[in-house]
């Protein structure tokens, strides 16, 4: 079975031959209220040089929203699909490609919690939340923040500071536990672990698609030759609305598969497949758990956090 880093709880199941438990590393509290305090309360969690005007804050939770049951969600892409967001889903695992696996439902809802209010809390800071785009204008339809090193479509990691002249903030200490764990739960599933390598998180970009958001396909090959020579994977956790997630080795979209990632899924893609093409067709407006919407009044649409070794 994987190794935890942090305690499991309890009341998940021992058994030699599975390893569908839902992921709960913060279940301890004291640890959880230390790293929360750490970011909710450090003024200086990301700097700003001297004489940059500040953006608006993009926040995540909104604050008085009502919470609702959420109606059927439908997919908002350009194009039919038959995919869809499946309701009261059971933990399980699913092989997409050699080195590449999406383990459902697998972030348990109170620690979707605590990674929404540390994100909203980094996100309305210095180094927060923007619009990514381009010299000529164009922005991506999505709202983007990094962890650890800036990251910006055209510059890459070259530039330490961002357009807005902030630093990012670094990579919160208590997620890396979190993400290395999720990587041995992916190791138990496959034929070898060396399909996926362990490593050690020290970047993250963090989107927030809102029901209009996509991502156009790409590869994940801007960080250093030695993560990606390596397979050192990419970790991505998603959070909020469904999302129809594109994928293959190759840019012909006819040819790409698709799968629906849903709040608590987590999806590792390493080693054979580190270089896989990429993207986010659509959003499933209303497909947020009802249980995550009685426990934080998070805004309408998707977040995903991506981390890797740079």
């Amino acid at each position: 079975m994987a190794t935890f880093l942090l305690s499991k709880p309890s009341f998940y199941p021992h058994s030699s031959s599975t390893h569908l438990y839902r992921r709960d590393v913060f279940q301890r509290h004291s640890f959880v209220k230390y790293s929360l305090r750490q970011y909710y309360h450090t003024p200086a969690a990301a700097t700003v040089a001297d004489g940059v005007h500040q953006r608006e804050p993009f926040g995540l939770i909104l604050p008085g929203a009502p919470n609702t049951s959420p109606p059927t969600p439908t997919p908002n892409t350009s194009s039919a699909t038959d995919t869809k967001p499946v309701p009261n889903r059971p933990l399980s695992h699913q092989i997409l490609n050699p080195g590449m696996i999406v383990l459902r439902n697998h972030i348990s809802i109170r620690d979707q919690v605590d990674i929404v209010n540390i994100c909203h809390t980094l996100g309305v800071g210095p180094g927060g939340f923007q619009q990514p785009g381009y010299s000529s204008g164009s922005k991506l339809q999505l709202q983007r923040m990094c962890f650890g090193r800036n990251w910006d479509p055209e510059t890459k990691y070259r530039e330490r500071y961002r357009n807005d002249g902030s630093i990012p903030p670094p990579v919160p200490p208590v997620f890396i536990p979190l993400v290395q764990s999720l990587i041995q739960d992916a190791q138990a599933h496959l034929t070898s672990a060396n399909e996926i390598p362990l490593m050690r998180p020290d970047v993250c970009l963090v989107n927030f698609y809102t029901a209009t958001g996509r991502l156009g396909l790409h590869q994940d090959r801007d960080e250093r030759p030695y993560s990606i020579r390596g397979g050192l994977p990419v970790v991505s956790i998603s959070i909020g609305d469904a999302g129809e997630f594109l994928y293959g080795h190759t840019r012909d979209e006819d040819k790409l598969q698709k799968v629906v990632l849903e709040s608590g899924d987590v999806v590792i893609f390493g080693g054979k497949s580190r270089l896989i093409f990429h993207g986010v067709r659509g959003i499933f407006p209303n497909s947020t758990p009802l249980p995550l919407l009685e426990k934080i009044k998070l805004r309408p649409g998707r977040l995903n956090l991506t981390f890797r070794q740079f």
